[in-house]
């Protein structure tokens, strides 16, 4: 069976996008809480199996393909499960553009869904702290926690957002390419590749990056896993709240840019006006 046309993609996208905007807040939060738990769930899973690997030169390679492997999971679980991810509705802008979405329900959606999808994965890392699992590994899954933080929260601004950018044009592709499967199993297959590219290439996910850096900071306040990370005294004060939002800030900003322009703008210059929006015309 063929693929459906681009522009019944593009309609399917913002009908769903509509259907989005219409929940109730409670929803939208619980949903949104679920996607920051998922993509978190998944982000300490992609650490434990590429710890090692990402800790010497020589496989730093193969380590991010092994992060990359595991991590598309967390999108797998928010698209076929059920979830709401602030990434995935920068497709939303195109809604907002054929009328389907006003602009302060873009806006109302976009703000529950970044703040459940931060206490979603503010949950998990607090829960992983608590659990011990950072100390698995005799310390190595924590010190690889901690790196990874603290590498993120020294990114400047220009690298933050251009990093942003790359992620969410191939997050908001692999949403693309799902919305032109015809069933589940075929759906998370077609996710899972993109998704891996971004892992495997180091780009920037805010939501992603929700649960890394206060991963990060928690860990951080193990003197052991500080020394074990390889990093200077002082490291832990980099990871504070400013470092944190200031690496938030500018990757989410180059996420809407990279969901909005290069997926969802990109397909709508390239369909132009549907037949829905001519007869609507």
């Amino acid at each position: 069976m063929g693929f459906p046309s681009l522009s019944a993609t593009r309609d399917a996208i913002a009908d769903a996008m509509r259907a989005k905007a219409d929940l109730p807040a409670g929803r939208v939060w619980l949903l949104a809480m679920l996607g920051g738990a998922y993509i978190a769930l998944a982000g300490f899973a992609s650490t434990v199996a590429s710890c090692n690997l990402l800790a010497a030169p020589e496989t730093y390679g193969l380590g991010r393909c092994v992060a990359g492997l595991l991590f598309p999971v967390g999108l797998i679980m928010v698209v076929v499960g059920g979830g709401e991810l602030f990434t995935g509705n920068c497709l939303m802008p195109d809604a907002v553009h054929r009328g389907l979405v006003t602009r302060g329900e873009l806006l109302r959606n976009w703000l529950l869904v970044y703040a459940g999808n931060f206490a979603g994965a503010l949950v998990v890392s607090g829960m992983l702290h608590v659990s011990g699992s950072f100390s698995s590994g005799g310390g190595t899954v924590a010190a690889a926690v901690i790196r990874t933080a603290s590498a993120k929260a020294g990114l400047g601004c220009l690298e933050a957002f251009t990093l942003g950018i790359f992620c969410n044009w191939l997050v908001c592709l692999a949403i693309w390419l799902a919305a032109r499967a015809e069933n589940a199993a075929q759906k998370a297959f077609v996710l899972f590749f993109p998704v891996w590219i971004f892992v495997a290439s180091g780009y920037e996910h805010s939501v992603a990056n929700m649960y890394y850096l206060s991963a990060g900071l928690l860990a951080a306040a193990d003197p052991v896993a500080l020394a074990a990370s390889g990093l200077p005294r002082g490291v832990e004060a980099a990871l504070a709240f400013p470092a944190l939002a200031g690496n938030l800030f500018f990757v989410t900003l180059g996420n809407v840019a990279g969901g909005a322009i290069f997926v969802s703008g990109a397909y709508a210059l390239a369909c132009g006006a549907s037949r829905r929006e001519k007869d609507r015309g």
